[in-house]
């Protein structure tokens, strides 16, 4: 699974993990990304991925 917002294409986001010693290691942070049925622009009715953030704020209307 492609973990992309379909509507805001918010992906995978890095940094640096940091221990008790302040060693750093790269780590990953996911997207909180839900499959949805969305209605898009033409009437269709489409399975995608979408952020919480764009389900909570409105961005996308689901069927």
């Amino acid at each position: 699974m492609s973990r992309v917002c379909s509507v805001c294409a918010k992906s995978q986001m890095s940094g640096n993990q940091v221990s008790h010693s302040h060693r750093k290691t790269r780590r990953a942070w996911g997207v909180n990304v839900q499959k949805v049925k969305v209605v898009k622009k033409d009437g269709s009715i489409a399975s995608e991925y979408v952020c919480t953030r764009c389900l909570r704020s409105g961005k996308v209307e689901r069927a």
